[in-house]
C-alpha cells in the first residue's frame, strides 16, 4: 500500500481536487488526459501530464490498457479514479490489483458485490436495515406481470448493474409494464452490457437522502452526516444540501446508523455513499451504495471540516481514519448547486461553445469547485457538469441567501447553463420551507422536468 505517486484517471474539477490533495500530502501527481483536454490549466499543476488518447472516452478515460500503461511507465503506485468513467468498474479494480497498483477506492470484491444491486440488497437486509420489497425480473412476460402484481403498483424496474437512472422505469399499471420493461432492458444493456433487471416497490413522493461514510482497512466506519438529494430531473441531481431539512432527529440518527451498519456488513473500505428513500411518514429504505466519491461530497466537507480526497488517499495508504465519530463536527448548513452546460428551456439540451467568464462568485462561506477558465471550449464528449457552487451558512436561511447571491454573480457567456433554473428553485416557497421530494420539479416546474 505504500506509494509516493498517484495517477489521476479523470478530468475537470475532480482531477484538480486530487492534484491539490496530493500536494498537501507531499505526493507526486500524474494526470492522464485526452487530446480534447490538452489545454486545461490544471495539467500544469500536476508533476506530470500524460496524453492517453483521443477525445472519445472509450479511447481515453475508459481505456484501461492506456491508463495502466501510463501508471506503470511513469512510476505511479496508485490510481485515483475520481467519479464517473472507471470509478465503479470492478474489472478495472481487478486489473489494478493484478498489476500491484493501489486503487484508491474499495477492493474489487466489494465493488462487485455493490455493483450487483440485488446482491447488495440481500447483504444489507441481513443486517436488519430496511429495504423495499423487490425481486429479480423473471424471464417470461406472464411471470413478470405476476411479480409486479405481487409487489403492488406502482413499481420500479431497475438495472441490476446500472446507476444514475439508466435502465430505470416507473410503472403505474399492468398495461404499460411490458413495453417499459423492454425499454429498460435495452437501456441497461447499452449502459452496462447487461440487460438484467429487478423489480422494486415504488414509493410515491419520497425523499432521496444519502449518507457519506469513510471506512479504513481496520474495520472502522464513520459517517459524515446525511445529504438531501431530492431535487432531481430524470434521476440526475440538481441541488444537494446538508443537513436534510425537516427530518426528525430520531430518523436522522437511525439513517446514520443504517448507513454504518450497511457499510460494515459488506466490508467496505475508503469513501462511499449509502443511499435511501424516505417516505412521507419518515420510514426509510436502503436502495444502493455508491462505491466511489460522489460529485456532491463537497457539502459534507464544508460542514465537517474534512478533505475527503485526502482521506481517501490516506486510507488507500493503509492508514487509520484521521478522526473518530465523536470528533466529527457538524457545523451550520451547506447547499450545493450543480452548474451544468445545459439549456433547461430546451429539454436540458447539452450546450457546447466557448466560455466567457464575466464574473465568478466568492466571499464568506462560498466555494466554487470548477476547472473553468477563460476561453474554455465546452465539447460534446463528456458530462455537462462544469462546476459546483457551494454556499455555507450558520443556518439554512443564511446558506440560501448566500447561494442566491452567488448564482446571480455567476455570469458566463457563450453557453447556456442551469443557473437560471437553480435560482428559480431557490426562490420557490416550497424549497424555502424545506418541502422537497423527488417529484419537486414535476410538481412545481412541470415544463422543465
Amino acid at each position: 500500500m505504500s506509494f509516493d505517486t498517484v495517477l489521476i484517471a479523470n478530468r475537470g474539477e475532480i482531477a484538480l481536487r486530487v492534484i491539490e490533495a496530493c500536494r498537501e500530502l507531499e505526493l507526486r501527481s500524474i494526470v492522464a488526459y485526452s487530446e480534447a483536454d490538452g489545454d486545461m490549466p490544471y495539467l500544469r499543476l500536476a508533476d506530470r501530464a500524460i496524453c492517453i488518447g483521443p477525445a472519445q472516452p472509450a479511447k481515453s478515460y475508459l481505456n484501461i490498457a492506456a491508463i495502466i500503461s501510463a501508471a506503470e511507465l511513469n512510476g505511479a503506485g496508485a490510481i485515483h479514479p475520481g467519479y464517473g468513467f472507471l470509478a465503479e468498474n470492478p474489472h478495472f479494480v481487478e486489473v489494478c490489483e493484478d498489476h500491484r497498483l493501489t486503487f484508491i477506492g474499495p477492493p474489487s470484491s466489494v465493488m462487485k458485490l455493490l455493483g450487483d444491486k440485488m446482491a447488495a440488497r440481500r447483504a444489507v437486509a441481513d443486517t436488519g436495515v430496511p429495504v423495499l420489497p423487490g425481486m429479480p425480473m423473471p424471464r417470461e412476460s406472464d411471470d413478470q406481470l405476476a411479480a409486479a402484481d405481487s409487489i403492488g403498483y406502482p413499481v420500479l424496474i431497475k438495472s441490476v448493474y446500472g446507476g444514475g437512472g439508466r435502465g430505470m422505469r416507473w410503472v403505474d399499471e399492468p398495461s404499460e409494464f411490458l413495453s417499459k420493461a423492454s425499454a429498460a432492458a435495452e437501456e441497461a444493456r447499452v449502459a452496462t452490457e447487461s440487460s438484467a433487471l429487478y423489480l422494486e416497490k415504488a414509493l410515491e413522493n419520497p425523499r432521496h437522502i444519502e449518507v457519506q461514510i469513510l471506512a479504513d482497512g481496520n474495520g472502522n466506519v464513520i459517517h459524515l452526516g446525511e445529504r438531501e438529494c431530492s431535487i432531481q430531473r430524470r434521476h440526475q441531481k440538481l441541488i444537494e444540501e446538508t443537513p436534510a431539512p425537516n427530518l426528525p432527529q430520531e430518523t436522522r440518527e437511525a439513517i446514520w446508523k443504517a448507513a454504518v451498519d450497511a457499510s460494515q456488513a459488506v466490508g467496505y473500505r475508503n469513501a462511499g455513499t449509502v443511499e435511501f428513500v424516505v417516505a412521507p411518514d419518515h420510514s426509510f429504505y436502503f436502495i444502493e451504495m455508491n462505491a466511489r466519491i460522489q460529485v456532491e461530497h463537497s457539502v459534507s466537507e464544508v460542514i465537517c471540516g474534512l478533505n475527503l480526497i485526502k482521506e481517501q488517499i490516506r486510507v488507500a495508504q493503509g492508514k487509520p481514519l484521521s478522526h473518530e465519530q465523536a470528533q466529527i463536527p457538524f457545523r451550520g448548513h451547506a447547499i450545493e448547486c450543480r452548474i451544468n452546460a445545459e439549456d433547461p428551456d430546451n429539454g436540458f439540451m447539452p450546450c457546447c461553445g466557448t466560455v466567457g467568464i464575466e464574473e465568478l462568485p466568492g466571499g464568506n462561506g462560498i466555494r466554487f469547485d470548477s476547472a473553468l477558465h477563460q476561453g474554455m471550449e465546452i465539447k460534446p464528449h463528456y458530462d455537462s457538469l462544469i462546476g459546483k457552487l457551494i454556499a455555507w451558512g450558520e443556518t439554512r436561511d443564511e446558506a440560501i441567501v448566500r447561494m442566491g447571491t452567488s448564482l446571480e454573480r455567476l455570469r458566463l457567456s457563450g453557453i447556456r447553463t442551469t443557473t437560471p433554473l437553480l435560482m428559480e428553485i431557490l426562490r420557490h416557497p416550497a424549497f424555502r420551507r424545506g418541502e422537497v421530494t423527488t417529484a419537486f420539479l414535476e410538481q412545481h416546474f412541470p415544463q422543465k422536468r
